[in-house]
């Protein structure tokens, strides 16, 4: 069994281009790390780390399906929109109908 081994910022941005294609610079991850967004990652002292698993999860979440022609992507995208509206109100109608005060 292998300890786990993890990556700081560079090694990690290099890790993602080479392993995925992505270009992700080490001041993007920072950026990613502060407002959200990035991969999860683990500090050692104010060192963060990240492991090869978590750069891997993080990089399939950005990937779009496999698609014919750029008007897939498109098609993807307003149904993506319409899927998350109708969440979103479905979300607002279980609150509403959990908490009176929200009705008035």
């Amino acid at each position: 069994m292998h300890p786990c081994q993890f990556l700081r910022r560079k090694a990690a941005s290099e890790y993602l281009a080479a392993t995925w294609g992505i270009p992700c610079s080490p001041s993007t991850l920072a950026k990613l790390a502060v407002i959200g967004g990035g991969p999860t990652f683990r500090r050692a002292g104010r060192i963060p780390l990240y492991s090869s698993g978590d750069l891997d999860t993080w990089a399939t979440s950005k990937l779009s399906g496999p698609m014919r022609s750029t008007s897939d992507a498109d098609c993807q995208d307003r149904m993506m929109r319409r899927d998350t509206k109708m969440r979103a109100s479905r979300t607002a109608v279980v609150q509403r109908e959990s908490d009176p005060s929200l009705n008035d």
